[in-house]
């Protein structure tokens, strides 16, 4: 099986409430996220995207789209997290995310992948399908999910 895979970087804040360490403040990082597909490569002469899976810069375009443009330098919530909820929607226009999880880097790394899986599968009408993603909280610290 050939995959391809296309790195995306962005900043954005969280904080875990219920954690018994630092994480439990208010706080960001720079995440990479790492997009991995699979498919058939592309064999016809004349066209773009010969000889590929998909153009690294389409990939990276459709991440912006649906994912990495809402999260970049926004602060991703827990729904339950009132108390910086209420912080956060007292300051006006902020750019806040609410969740329905913990935004643990497992829990980002899975609502990621789903939001993800759909944009990619059979895109431009071939056989191609989100097989991984990867979610670096910071370069010592990561999760993955595979399809």
């Amino acid at each position: 099986m050939l995959t391809i895979t296309r790195k995306v970087e962005f900043d954005t804040g969280h904080r875990i409430p219920d954690h018994n360490s630092q994480c439990r403040n208010l706080h960001g990082h720079r995440y990479t996220l790492l997009i991995t597909l699979t498919g058939d490569v592309v064999e016809k002469d004349g066209e773009s995207d010969n000889g590929m899976i998909m153009d690294f810069g389409d990939i990276k375009a459709l991440a912006n789209q649906y994912l990495v443009d809402l999260w970049d330098h926004a602060f991703i919530v827990y729904e339950k997290d009132s108390v910086v909820r209420e912080f956060l929607e007292s300051m006006p226009n902020h750019k806040t995310v609410v969740i329905d999880r913990v935004p643990t880097v497992e829990n980002l790394a899975k609502i990621a992948f789903d939001i993800l899986k759909n944009v990619y599968h059979d895109r431009y009408g071939r056989h191609m399908s989100l097989s991984k993603v990867t979610l670096y909280e910071t370069p010592n610290c990561w999760a993955e999910i595979d399809a």
